[in-house]
Formats: structure tokens, C-alpha cells, sequence
């Protein structure tokens, strides 16, 4: 079963978004780029480096650069649960 994007953020995982550059396969002196995101745990990124080794393993456009950037959207003391809301004119 997968976790929603919630129950991640509440177990510590931070969207992490990557610009990958790499060479065009037909044109080595052509960079392109290509961007990809999904929840990952820093500081290790597990998922990251996975997508990474999938993508030399598995793509003809070699890697020339990987920049990425972590972002934690909530922590788990930073959300709470509300059973009621009171609105008042």
C-alpha cells in the first residue's frame, strides 16, 4: 500500500526536486535538462540517488551535472489534528 503524500511529510520526507543535465545522446556538445521530483529523506536521498543509478543504468544521454534542492513541508510537531471549527461573524 502506498503512503499519501501526508503520511510521508509527517514521517520526515521533504519534497525534493532535481535539474538533471546531460548530454544528447545524438549531439555530445548539446546539454538538455530534465526535472524530477518526489517526497525523499535528507540528508541521505535515497530515492534520489536510486533515480540517478536508474538513469545511467538505464538512459543513453550521459549525466553531465545533477542540481537539487530539499524543502521539508511540514514536520510532524508542526501539524495537528482539528476535530471542530468555529466561525464567528
Amino acid at each position: 500500500m502506498k503512503m499519501s503524500e501526508t503520511e510521508l511529510m509527517l514521517k520526515g520526507y521533504g519534497l525534493t526536486t532535481a535539474e538533471m543535465f546531460y548530454h544528447m545522446p545524438d549531439y555530445r556538445n548539446v546539454l538538455n535538462t530534465f526535472v524530477w521530483q518526489d517526497y525523499d529523506l535528507a540528508p541521505d536521498h535515497p530515492r534520489l540517488f536510486k533515480f540517478i543509478e536508474f538513469w545511467r543504468d538505464t538512459i543513453e544521454g550521459p549525466l553531465h551535472s545533477v542540481r537539487f534542492t530539499h524543502r521539508k513541508m511540514i514536520a510532524p510537531g508542526a501539524w495537528r489534528n482539528v476535530t471542530g471549527e468555529l466561525t464567528l461573524h
